[in-house]
């Protein structure tokens, strides 16, 4: 699961397990983390992963990154009941 927040401020939180001896051919898992570390840090977003547990690597990384589309579709989305941008600023 991802949540996303366009802010201009980038972050991750990453809670991701995968199974012991996971490797994917000649592909490291652990690779995402350095990834989505660098597209937040690119894209000025908030991000947070997390999958904590699975058994398939394959099928974990490719739920990260299914989530994290969906995540990003709402997140630019413009919402028509919603006038102007949706902000707690000044508010809390």
């Amino acid at each position: 699961m991802t949540t996303t927040d366009i802010s201009g401020r980038s972050y991750l939180v990453y809670k991701v397990e995968f199974p012991k001896k996971s490797k994917l051919k000649e592909f490291e898992p652990d690779l995402i983390e350095d990834f989505l570390q660098a597209f937040a840090g690119n894209a000025g977003i908030t991000l947070h992963a997390a999958a904590p547990y699975g058994r398939n690597t394959h099928h974990i990384i490719e739920g990260i990154f299914k989530a994290l589309g969906r995540a990003l579709r709402q997140a630019v989305t413009i919402d028509p009941r919603v006038k102007g941008v949706p902000s707690t600023k000044g508010k809390l």
